[in-house]
């Protein structure tokens, strides 16, 4: 009779490795998938909003429109290499409105970042009752749209409706905010009025993030309030205070808005006023898209540099 060899006992299958409280433990998930899902869309809107229209620019500026028979015949479109920026550099409008944006600069970024940094520290302070309603008041012009902050302050500033005008004529004085010598620093008002809340907040925010065993240290070696406030929370809070210089600057070297809107009331506010109405000037009125580009490019580089030069700046400053 035949024998069955006896079969060899298998071992169970091993039962899923299980968590402390009996769940089954899952399969570690690669976050490779979420952070290229998070950064091609990034990525795609970078490069269609950002990088592709400087490209475009610059390319253009390359490039200029000549047109024969009086300019009624058809036009062309030549190489003209660094012909533009040439023009840009010995355009006397464009000077004069750079050098309008730089004294603007000169005088408004800095009033504006004193004042935020003074809120700020004020804010910081133990002294200051109901903080949190002050910094809603102080945020509220940033959230007006930039629009409706120019028309307002137009209204204050016009002529005929300006109650500031009424007031200084009571003590004698006549003032024309929208003179000739005056209208830059009405628009210096209204950007300081728009934007020393937000730049506070940015300030704030680095103040908060403070260890408040600096300040008990500093108590107890006999500091006064307001020695912590110069020797230990400015320092300790320079990064907010670059990042908030060169975004001001930046802002300011492409102003627009407000004078765009201003220049209604005010004669003295002309189409070339900054260096960017003048690139929309050219573009769009004089159909010089060349030397808008290279205008455009230029203001571009001029903004990078400055920008650059604050940074090492502090950089330095902070080593």
């Amino acid at each position: 009779m035949p024998t069955v060899a006896p079969r060899k006992a298998t071992a169970p299958p091993a039962p899923a490795p299980t968590e402390p409280g009996g769940a089954k433990r899952r399969k570690p998930v690669s976050h490779r998938k979420f952070v290229v899902g998070f950064l091609v869309p990034f990525g795609l809107l970078f490069v269609a909003m950002y990088l592709a229209p400087i490209g475009y620019a610059i390319v253009e500026s390359l490039y200029t429109v000549k047109r024969s028979g009086l300019g009624l015949g058809p036009s062309t479109t030549e190489f003209a290499g660094l012909d533009n920026f040439a023009r840009v550099f010995s355009d006397d409008a464009f000077l004069t409105a750079i050098g309008r944006v730089l004294l603007f600069g000169a005088v408004q970024v800095p009033v504006m970042l004193g004042l935020a940094l003074l809120l700020a520290l004020l804010l910081d302070s133990t002294v200051v009752r109901f903080p949190g309603f002050f910094r809603i008041a102080y945020f509220i012009p940033f959230a007006l749209p930039v629009v409706v902050s120019a028309l307002l302050w137009s209204f204050l500033y016009s002529p005929g409706s300006s109650p500031y005008q009424k007031l200084f004529a009571l003590v004698g004085l006549s003032i024309d905010f929208t003179g000739s010598d005056t209208v830059l620093w009405s628009l210096a008002n209204i950007v300081t009025w728009a934007w020393t809340g937000y730049n506070m907040l940015i300030i704030y925010s680095a103040l908060q993030a403070l260890p408040e065993d600096i300040y008990e240290a500093a108590r107890l070696d006999g500091a006064s309030g307001r020695q912590i406030a110069w020797r230990i929370k400015i320092p300790l809070v320079r990064p907010a205070i670059t990042l908030t210089a060169v975004m001001s600057v930046i802002g300011t070297l492409q102003l627009y808005n407000e004078p765009a809107i201003v220049k209604h009331i005010a004669p003295a506010i002309d189409s070339k006023y900054t260096p960017l109405m003048l690139a929309q000037t050219a573009g769009l009125e004089n159909s010089d898209y060349n030397f808008a580009a290279a205008v455009s490019v230029v203001l571009a580089l001029g903004t990078f540099l400055v920008s650059f030069l604050i940074l090492r700046f502090a950089r330095r400053k902070a080593v």
